[in-house]
């Protein structure tokens, strides 16, 4: 699989595309979900984001929330079958302070059945790997967001090498990984195509897709139309063809798609749902999502 073999299937007939992607899906599709624990004051630049601290976006800002919020959320999910839930935190880095309160997060959402636990808290030495590892955490997400040659025009207080040797610690210390990207910041098509296969070298478990919901105030807040509906789905199936053993996931901004397209991309490419709100934009409220994947006739995944 190579770049100009994916760019020719990029430029396909999008009908064609779709039939390619999939052959490479399976019928099921798996919830998960997640609580933002801690909000704000991140000391990274990424243009995309309401919680940099560089920019002066209507954000509520607060500390890390207690175990028992972290469960009652959890519980809450589980009940709206979501069978992967995870604890996010902004920052580049988690704190020791924190990091100790989040391994007990861990422990705790270990203890309920049905329930596998994740964690998305920046970047990673590779004592906090092994440490995660030891507590039992299954899955860590952290995303390239976009490929290695636009990185830069993204963000500068971290590269896009720092986000891959995150990647590598958690598959060092035998975690599952979800690593992927936000489509619609500026980059050209070539990119999404590096992207995939960027993502293809990684091997991640999950490829959460995210579509850019520009925020005001951010540098990014007029990029609305860097990407449309239809090249959304091409990209979503250029992804799945590139990566057939990882599932894609529906994740932020996927209201930038219509009812109608959603719909498409969960029959020909995506297999998993971020259900319900998100860091700092909404979604679907999960009986939408379940009500959608029943009327496509997938088999929901319950346990794993």
């Amino acid at each position: 699989m190579n770049k100009q073999k994916l760019l020719d299937l990029y430029n396909k007939n999008l009908d064609e595309l779709l039939e390619i992607s999939a052959g490479f899906m399976t019928n099921k599709i798996e919830f998960c979900s997640l609580v933002n624990a801690r909000n704000g004051k991140c000391s990274q630049n990424c243009k995309y984001c309401a919680q940099s601290s560089h920019y002066r976006t209507d954000i509520e800002d607060y500390p890390l929330i207690n175990k028992d919020e972290v469960i009652k959320a959890a519980l809450e999910a589980k009940n709206n079958g979501v069978i992967r839930f995870a604890v996010v935190t902004s920052g580049k880095s988690p704190d020791e302070e924190n990091f100790d309160k989040i391994l007990e997060f861990i422990d705790e959402l270990n203890k309920i059945d049905g329930i596998r636990s994740c964690a998305s808290i920046g970047i990673l030495n590779e004592e906090q790997a092994k440490q995660l590892a030891l507590h039992g955490l299954k899955r860590f997400h952290h995303n390239i967001n976009t490929s290695e040659s636009y990185y830069s025009e993204v963000c500068t207080t971290h590269t896009w090498k720092d986000r891959l040797n995150t990647c590598k610690l958690v598959k060092k210390y035998g975690m599952e990984l979800c690593c992927g990207v936000i489509l619609g910041m500026g980059e050209s098509i070539e990119q999404r195509i590096e992207m995939a296969l960027e993502l293809r070298e990684i091997q991640p478990d999950s490829i959460p897709i995210n579509i850019l919901m520009p925020i005001p105030k951010t540098p990014f807040e007029n990029y609305i139309n860097k990407i449309d509906e239809e090249n959304i789905l091409r990209t979503l199936a250029i992804f799945k063809i590139a990566n057939p053993q990882s599932v894609l996931r529906f994740c932020g901004g996927r209201m930038r798609l219509s009812d109608e397209n959603q719909e498409k991309a969960l029959k020909y490419c995506v297999e998993g749902i971020l259900t319900g709100n998100y860091l700092t934009t909404t979604g679907k409220k999960p009986q939408e999502d379940l009500k959608t994947a029943k009327n496509l006739n997938k088999e929901i995944v319950s346990h794993i």
